[in-house]
């Protein structure tokens, strides 16, 4: 019976990672392509128009998280592959006018591409939340979006050099090469089981939400969610600045036109990061789980700053210094996208779902995300990729370190008020 059991639980946990991890995937090569274009000589309004494109596209992305604190938290699991199929279908609709349409007038089509695809991250992840196994799924999950983005430029710049595709062009002929697989794998996913009796009871029952639901829970968890949102505006600017500028800051360190070094050095990011978040699995209690993640957070940021301090005197390559940078935002990225929200719930037991608390902290992190590429294009102009970019890392170290032991101090203080009997962030699994 434990054999059989046994059995069934891998087959569900290996078929959710390869569907999840696919869909994800695919996704990303409707958003990220259109980044390995320079768009050399073009300006609009007094901006370089490759800033003006991602900004447009960051600001319907981070609209779509608005909207998403709402439709996310309240969405009923039978219409699920509905939103995903609809999502990507608009998206791709989307990167066809802006081909279409002659430059600097197709700008609006990148905020309704980002505004499709700004949820399919929270119905991917509501098939995988409140299972035993959460850990797992959501890292094989969040892996996707460490090695896509790198992997679908790669594509998107041999669709460029090889196919002699117009840079216009780009993102709609690399997004077209990827619907079929996307249709296929959101099928898939679709078909997932939902959790088990005994999953409800490891992690609690995670249902759609109403309004006074989502009050109570900003008023109850009000400060902590702020210092995270603070940390989480500086972390995904960086993230989002490395990843848009890659090619900028690729070639400022010498690896121009080599297509290949955008997967190469996400690789071992992906897998480090999926290791380390897998192994959070063997930590049953969701208290000591919800602590380390909290210990990750701290790690991962001082990475941050600590491989820029030894690039910066020649202690490491550029190669390396660009991976453990890489490596220190994803061990701080990966767990706020989901996996940190689904023992928080577990541990207090919250009446709600993670797709909500995501939404919550995606929405401003993106809006910082513009904040820095207009303080970039107006107040630093003069200032290289490269300087930009080491300058931030910097930044997260510090918030990253700090904010997080604020947070760590306060949950701590919440859990003991409510187990006065136990001295520790520790309480026996119900």
């Amino acid at each position: 019976m434990t054999s059989s059991k046994t059995q069934s639980n891998s087959k569900l946990l290996l078929f959710g990672s390869l569907t999840a991890f696919g869909t994800y995937f695919c996704m990303y090569a409707f958003r990220k392509p259109f980044t390995v274009a320079t768009f050399e000589n073009l300006v609009f309004m007094g901006m370089d128009y490759k800033i003006i494109l991602i900004i447009t596209q960051v600001l319907g992305y981070a609209f779509s998280k608005f909207i998403g604190i709402k439709l996310i938290s309240e969405l009923p699991a039978n219409k699920r592959l509905a939103y995903l199929l609809s999502m990507i279908g608009l998206a791709e609709v989307s990167l066809v006018l802006f081909g279409w349409i002659y430059a600097p007038y197709n700008i609006i089509f990148m905020f309704f591409n980002g505004l499709s695809l700004g949820m399919v991250w929270g119905v991917v992840f509501s098939y995988l939340e409140g299972r035993r196994f959460t850990d797992i799924l959501g890292v094989a999950l969040c892996s996707s979006f460490i090695v896509s983005s790198g992997a679908v430029k790669s594509v998107g710049l041999l669709v460029m050099n090889s196919w002699k595709v117009p840079e216009i062009w780009i993102p709609a002929a690399t997004g077209a090469l990827f619907l079929i697989p996307f249709f296929i794998c959101a099928f898939f996913l679709n078909r997932m089981p939902p959790p088990t009796e005994e999953d409800e009871v490891l992690k609690s029952n995670r249902k759609a939400m109403t309004s006074d639901d989502r009050k109570k829970v900003l008023f109850r968890f009000r400060f902590p969610l702020l210092i995270l949102i603070v940390f989480y505006v500086t972390l995904t600017a960086l993230r989002d600045f490395r990843d848009n500028f890659s090619r900028e800051i690729w070639d400022a360190l010498g690896y121009q036109d080599n297509a290949a070094i955008y997967t190469i050095s996400e690789l071992p990011i992906a897998i480090l990061v999926l290791l380390i978040m897998a192994s959070m699995v063997f930590v049953k209690q969701n208290e000591s789980a919800f602590k380390y993640y909290h210990y990750l957070l701290i790690v991962g940021a001082s990475i941050v700053g600590l491989s820029s301090f030894f690039f910066q005197i020649g202690v490491i390559s550029p190669l390396i210094w660009m991976i453990l940078v890489g490596f220190g935002l994803y061990l701080c990225y990966v767990p706020l996208n989901g996996l940190f929200f689904d023992r928080m719930i577990a541990t207090f037991r919250v009446n709600g779902n993670s797709g909500f608390l995501i939404y919550v902290v995606d929405a401003f992190g993106y809006s910082g995300s513009i904040g820095v590429l207009l303080f970039k294009n107006f107040g630093k102009g003069n200032i290289s990729w490269l300087d930009f970019f080491i300058n931030g890392t910097y930044l997260v170290a510090v918030s990253g370190v700090v904010l997080t032991m604020i947070s760590l101090l306060y949950f701590s203080r919440i859990h003991k008020a409510i187990n006065p009997h136990r001295a520790h962030f520790k309480i026996v699994e119900q």
